[in-house]
């Protein structure tokens, strides 16, 4: 425990750039990404909107929370090295260059996008769905607090997701960070497929957690500052009566 503590400065820092990068730069591409397309082909294939807007926000998320990933890494699993960020990146660069925090890089990204696409997604379509199906008012007859609610369960279900997508990358992220003579082959021959898998439950409670409580202050905090907080994909209107135009010709 008292190594895990030692690392809470770049854990903090990390992941706060992370998740600034992430989520400021999804609502970026996901309008730029639909504004390329009409309407309705930007409803029709929304999700592969979510999917590429989160996808380009993670890459560059990634790049901020490398050097602070690896910095983590090294003081909670080398006792001895550092106990500070301030004392661990000299050490770093001193030993191993300033490549050793970019080291991570390509193995964070396989676990991180695919990781945040599924965040993304499928926070979107278990939100659309959720008002669909199971919350029995539309969205705007919802109060503030019940619409909160409504965020904190679909980024539950999106976290369960998520954990399962990027829990093999995680353990090979972590081994790379502990040996800096690894490799993504050599760690995957050492462990085998089943190796990466373990501790997959805790994972899925905690990142459940995360994701849902991540979700749900980002939202908080638009409602806070009175921001703008577009309501799921609704079907076009020009889109919903072409539809019904053609419905209305087959039952002729």
């Amino acid at each position: 425990m008292r190594g895990l503590a030692k690392g809470w400065a770049p854990t903090f820092i990390g992941y706060s750039l992370q998740g600034l990068c992430k989520f400021g730069l999804y609502e970026v591409f996901k309008v730029t990404y639909s504004g390329m397309l009409d309407e309705e082909t930007a409803y029709t294939y929304r999700t592969f909107v979510y999917l590429a807007a989160s996808a380009s926000a993670e890459f560059f998320a990634d790049i901020a929370l490398s050097p602070l990933e690896a910095a983590k890494v090294r003081i909670q699993t080398m006792p001895g090295f550092a106990s500070t960020l301030r004392e661990a990146w000299p050490k770093m660069v001193q030993n191993e260059g300033y490549g050793t925090f970019y080291k991570g890089l390509v193995p964070l990204w396989g676990r991180q996008i695919p990781y945040t696409m599924m965040k993304f997604a499928c926070f979107e379509k278990t939100l659309e769905l959720l008002y669909k199906y199971v919350v029995p008012k539309p969205r705007e007859q919802c109060t503030k607090g019940e619409q909160l609610v409504v965020t904190f369960a679909a980024g539950y279900i999106a976290g369960v997701f998520c954990a399962i997508v990027s829990h093999p990358a995680d353990t090979v992220v972590s081994k790379l960070n502990q040996d800096k003579t690894a490799t993504v082959g050599s760690i995957m021959g050492k462990l085998g497929w089943g190796g990466v898998w373990k501790g997959l439950g805790p994972r899925i409670i905690m990142i459940g957690t995360l994701t849902a409580l991540q979700w749900f202050i980002y939202d908080a905090v638009k409602v806070w500052l009175r921001m703008p907080r577009p309501p799921p994909a609704e079907m076009p209107e020009s889109m919903r009566k072409r539809l019904e135009a053609e419905e209305a010709a087959k039952s002729k």
